[in-house]
């Protein structure tokens, strides 16, 4: 073991001390908000998952089991969020400064690296540009900005990351696992040797019990468990909803102790993402019940000790005169952070493996609720390497991809795994007419190879499928009676998005002969796509050629992806309508997507609050406070409990009934176009890259509409408002704006940073 002298044990304290106490409290439009690689904690020190007062400089002289973020890239990237308190700013310009020594940044000596007062209004992703970085080294930065108005602000605070023993070119920087002790909600008694604990909330964890042993060799029973029976445990709840049964022989005397929990073979084997060893296996429960103990009990004496990937669940809030919506809401929020355990998104519980749909639904929720952009970058460049069988999930890493350069703006990603990305768009397989197709003899050793799988491709539409995994013959599935042919339309929906898609990413990296590739093949396959498969008469989309069946999933892919004619969209969203929530959670997400860029906002919302048993609320009857795997039991006999990708209104709510979604890439610019339906207000705060966005709205349908938007700096924003007729007046602060007629809208285009008050009146 290290020997310290009291007077480095002192140095240390007094340097963490002063250290913590800069960094407390920030001026007035200082830059805050900092991130590298993402971080925003990238100088976090945690013990065994738990955070500790030990800065990062200090760690390396004491010797314990600490965990911290690492960054491994040569030359990581810095962001902000610019502050300031008038409207319409922009920043135009910054100076960073990387030290090696907090003596150093408190001096304002960027040894390491001074940008100088750089002119750009770039806040986020700024490569690391100074002296090269040493393997295993604690550095500390800050920031300071200028804007339009002509002010400068102070340096931020400074913040501290430390460099990883090897370096490379390119690496996601990422947490280690955090731990939360949740004391219990309530404590039953029984019987006089029997208690049921409720902890309020299931979370992925393990129970810490201090207990009074009057006796050598006294032995109690802990029960934990998802679901409750009868004011008891179920013992024996179905499918892979969790129970499982420990047995503690105490210790005389006053001891607190661990349970251990027991590994199960399927969610441990070869392709699940395994718990680290400062973690320890974990199990999810929200009920515990102790068995044999005859001990008073208080809350302080019972830990449901929660593991989860770092969580502020201040980044976003959500209310509404929806009740059935806020408990939605609040379910797929907390759902996004209990599912985390691994670090990596996985489908649950029951196998712990990541797949590209979890990973979708999952990315697009973690945007929605907190500003972490990590997790959902290194789980979607794991699934690039390591795919999985269903060919609508291979073409999902090309949606990934996109999304996170959309979200974070910074393309480092996709340069490089841009190789990786053009082969998942599947294009090898593509006929004379573009479409694709497993049956045709296209998928050689070599497409495999190109796309890093090992095994069959096949195609998904949705899950589960009749017969498979806990359904019989009988059991129809969730395909709503797709009918499989050689060419399928929602295979080819995902093939057109991924060209399309893959055409800007050729754009951005500045590859023009790949961008004008894409963009003719995405074209040629519209064209196929809706002279063979669009049956112009019945105003649908059949399941694909050589079938006239019509299947809400063969026309909801296409709706969601732009695949369809303005002049039958239409009727194919009339047929969408018709068909209701035929289709599993997974599926809703497009649903979802689908009604709402139709502008059907009253379906989304009776869809979103719905109290029928295929409904989130369902999810929350039936007493789980993790999203579910399938919208009830019956559906799927196996289902687990804490499945992210039931999570979908995380992001339907934010995107799409409030309306902010990024129109340039790292929100530079941003839409708001809420679709309030009949609800009578809502109000979101929506974590973004460069800060927080504020909506709320007050609506009378057809009478009046009151939006109350605000933006970060170094923002604008395009905000769309309803149109009911010619004679209506349009507000900016109570007075008159120009604006442009789109459809059912009316957009005010270029508004700045700030609050805005917008009104709409007949």
């Amino acid at each position: 073991m290290r020997e310290i002298s009291l007077g480095m044990l002192l140095l240390l304290f007094f340097c963490g001390w002063n250290f913590r106490a800069q960094s407390a409290t920030p001026e007035k439009d200082q830059p805050s908000g900092l991130t590298i690689n993402f971080l925003a904690h990238a100088g976090q020190v945690s013990l065994n998952g738990y955070p500790v007062n030990t800065s990062l400089y200090q760690a390396n002289a004491l010797s314990e089991n600490f965990q911290f973020p690492e960054m491994a890239q040569k030359q990581p990237f810095f962001g902000w969020i610019v502050n300031s308190s008038q409207n319409n700013t922009l920043q135009t310009a910054y100076q960073v400064l990387v030290a090696s020594s907090l003596e150093n940044i408190r001096n304002d000596l960027g040894d390491c690296w001074d940008s100088g007062k750089t002119i750009t209004d770039q806040s986020v992703n700024i490569i690391y540009s100074g002296k090269i970085l040493k393997a295993g080294s604690a550095y500390f930065w800050k920031v300071k900005t200028w804007d339009n108005h002509g002010a400068a602000s102070p340096f931020s605070i400074v913040s501290q990351f430390k460099t990883a023993a090897i370096l490379v070119d390119y690496a996601t920087a990422r947490y280690p696992l955090q731990k939360q002790d949740i004391s219990p909600l309530t404590i039953k008694t029984i019987s006089p040797a029997l208690s049921f604990i409720d902890f309020g909330k299931a979370a992925f964890g393990r129970i810490r019990l201090t207990l009074m042993g009057k006796a050598e060799h006294d032995t109690i029973l802990i029960h934990l468990g998802e679901a409750q029976k009868a004011g008891r445990i179920n013992r024996n709840p179905g499918g892979t909803i969790r129970y499982s049964v420990y047995k503690l022989v105490l210790l005389r005397g006053w001891n607190t102790y661990t349970i251990v929990i027991s590994k199960d073979k399927r969610n441990t084997g070869p392709q699940a993402i395994l718990m680290p060893d400062y973690i320890g296996e974990i199990t999810p429960f929200r009920y515990c019940e102790l068995e044999g103990y005859e001990g008073t009990l208080g809350e302080t004496q019972i830990v449901q000790e929660t593991v989860f990937y770092p969580f502020d669940e201040t980044d976003s809030y959500f209310s509404s005169s929806d009740t059935v919506l806020n408990q939605v809401w609040e379910l797929c929020k907390y759902s996004i952070k209990a599912t985390s355990f691994t670090g990596v998104y996985v489908d649950g519980d029951r196998e712990r493996i990541p797949y590209e749909a979890d990973a979708y639904i999952n990315q697009l929720g973690h945007y929605g609720v907190a500003r972490e952009y990590s997790m959902a970058r290194y789980s979607q460049e794991y699934l690039i390497r390591r795919p999985t069988w269903p060919i609508e999930w291979i073409l999902q890493s090309v949606l990934m991809a996109w999304n996170d350069y959309l979200y974070t703006g910074n393309k480092l990603s996709l340069e490089h795994f841009y190789t990786d990305l053009k082969a998942k768009t599947l294009l090898s397989l593509a006929d004379n007419s573009g479409f694709i197709s497993t049956r045709t003899g296209k998928v050689t050793p070599e497409v495999l190879k190109s796309i890093h799988f090992n095994g069959t491709l096949k195609d998904i539409v949705d899950w589960p499928q009749t017969g498979i995994l806990g359904l019989g013959k009988n059991e129809p599935g969730e395909t709503d009676g797709f009918v499989f042919q050689n060419v399928n339309s929602v295979v080819n929906a995902y093939h057109f998005r991924a060209l399309e898609l893959m055409g800007k990413i050729a754009l951005v990296l500045g590859e023009s002969v790949d961008e004008k590739l894409f963009v003719a093949q995405a074209q040629k396959l519209k064209t196929s796509f809706n002279e063979k498969l669009l049956d112009k008469k019945r105003g649908v989309y059949l399941d694909g050629i050589g079938t006239d069946h019509a299947s809400l999933h063969g026309n909801m892919f296409p709706l969601a992806f732009g695949l369809s004619p303005e002049k039958h969209t239409e009727k194919i969203s009339q047929f969408v309508q018709s068909r209701g929530m035929a289709c599993s959670v997974y599926g809703s997400q497009f649903l979802l997507d689908a009604v709402y860029d139709s502008n059907n906002a009253d379906y989304g919302l009776a869809l979103l609050t719905s109290t029928s048993d295929r409904s989130w609320y369902n999810m929350i009857r039936v007493g789980s406070t993790i999203s579910l795997e399938a919208w009830d039991n019956k559906y799927k006999p196996n289902q687990d409990w804490n499945h992210a990708w039931g999570a979908v209104p995380a992001n339907i709510i934010p995107r799409k009934l409030m309306g902010i979604e990024p129109l340039e890439p790292g929100f530079r610019k941003i839409r708001i176009k809420p679709q309030p339906a009949s609800l009578e207000h809502a109000e979101i705060k929506y974590p973004t890259i460069r800060g927080d966005v504020f909506v709320s709205f007050q609506n009378k349908p057809n009478q009046s509409f009151k939006l109350n938007i605000t933006i970060p700096a170094n923002t604008t924003s395009d905000v769309y408002l309803p149109f009911w007729s010619k004679s209506q007046k349009v507000t900016q602060n109570g007075s008159a704006v120009s604006f442009r007629k789109t459809g059912n809208y009316v957009v005010v285009e270029g508004i700045g940073s700030g609050s805005n008050v917008f009104e709409v009146t007949k």
